[in-house]
């Protein structure tokens, strides 16, 4: 699964103009060093400039993203959580990439001038307001400065994806574009695998 979530992720850069750097391709089982705590290292050479807009949100859109410059990203493709305050309690390790020594680590081996964006790929967030909020604010204590929700990559991924192209150097766009010519995927919305309304006897 871990592979599958980061492909998610580095196709969702490389469509909004980044490159992408993956810090690490391999597993060690013991000693964790700083590389294997960032998955991705992000650099988007024409970032949109912000002039009048609002400041980024934590939870940051599609369209949010190309008002980044450079940015650390971590995913986390635990697909059945949701990112409540009690899983953030429980879970430190997903906090690891913002301590010092991993962070510069990250930046020394990015390079380059601009903010340099912590950013932590999560399944969702609670529907709650004052869970969401929670959550949050525990976030932002730990040192994070954005979420990316997979719904929103997915979503951008599918609305760009187009039937009549052949996408055959990238095994996850060929699926999208395979499950929306036979009507899988309605659109950005993710409605996938949509049951049919039941005729009723007599119809």
């Amino acid at each position: 699964m871990a592979a599958v979530s980061e492909t998610i992720v580095r196709e969702f850069f490389e469509l909004h103009g980044f490159l992408v750097q993956q810090r690490r391709k391999y597993i060690t089982p013991t000693r964790r060093g700083a590389e294997e705590e960032v998955d991705f290292l992000v650099y988007n050479p024409h970032p949109r400039t912000a002039g009048s807009e609002p400041e980024l949100p934590f939870v940051l859109g599609s369209d949010d993203v190309e008002r980044l410059t450079r940015a650390v990203v971590v995913v986390k493709g635990w697909h059945t959580e949701t990112f409540g305050p009690g899983v953030l309690a429980s879970s430190p390790e997903i906090f690891r990439f913002v301590h010092a020594a991993v962070f510069k680590e990250a930046a020394r081996a990015l390079g380059g001038e601009g903010p340099l964006t912590k950013i932590l790929v999560v399944p969702g967030l609670p529907q709650s307001i004052e869970a969401r909020q929670k959550s949050i604010e525990l976030l932002r204590s730990k040192g994070i400065d954005a979420v990316i929700p997979f719904r929103t990559m997915l979503a951008a991924l599918v609305d760009r994806v187009e039937v009549n192209r052949n996408y055959q150097k990238s095994d996850l766009l060929q699926i999208i574009r395979i499950l929306k010519n036979y009507d899988f995927i309605k659109g950005p919305q993710l409605d996938l695998f949509k049951p049919r309304r039941r005729r009723t006897r007599g119809t």
